[in-house]
């Protein structure tokens, strides 16, 4: 699937994308909230500036994805690959992050402690 049809068949009313193939995907600025990725594979993925509060991304691989200045407020994060990831800046009130992976090349907003948050480094 490619940006062009996610975001066509998001507009048509469509939420629900398990275990999508969405590898380097550009979804600058992109309008999701509420949006089920759950298992998807969004690795290398720009979504810089999404609003994609209340999305699910439970277990999806987010390494090396750009979430930076990301709406993730409410998102389900729970057990995603976040290895790499750029989440400067991103708004995570309410993320359910238990259980997501992150290495030392991930990066956080300043103060962020994902240990408080039950992430798991790799």
């Amino acid at each position: 699937m490619d940006t062009a049809e996610l975001k066509r068949r998001y507009a048509a009313g469509e939420r629900y994308f398990p275990a999508a193939i969405l590898i380097g995907v550009r979804l600058i600025g992109a309008y999701l909230p509420g949006i089920n990725l759950w298992g998807a594979d969004l690795s290398g993925a720009n979504l810089a500036k999404a609003k994609l509060w209340g999305a699910d991304l439970s277990r999806a691989n987010l390494a090396k994805a750009n979430l930076t200045r990301a709406n993730l407020s409410g998102v389900k994060l729970n057990e995603a690959n976040l290895r790499g990831a750029k989440l400067n800046y991103a708004k995570l009130y309410g993320a359910d992050l238990s259980g997501a992976c992150y290495d030392e090349s991930t990066r956080f907003s300043r103060g962020f402690d994902p240990v408080s948050r039950n992430m798991k480094k790799f």
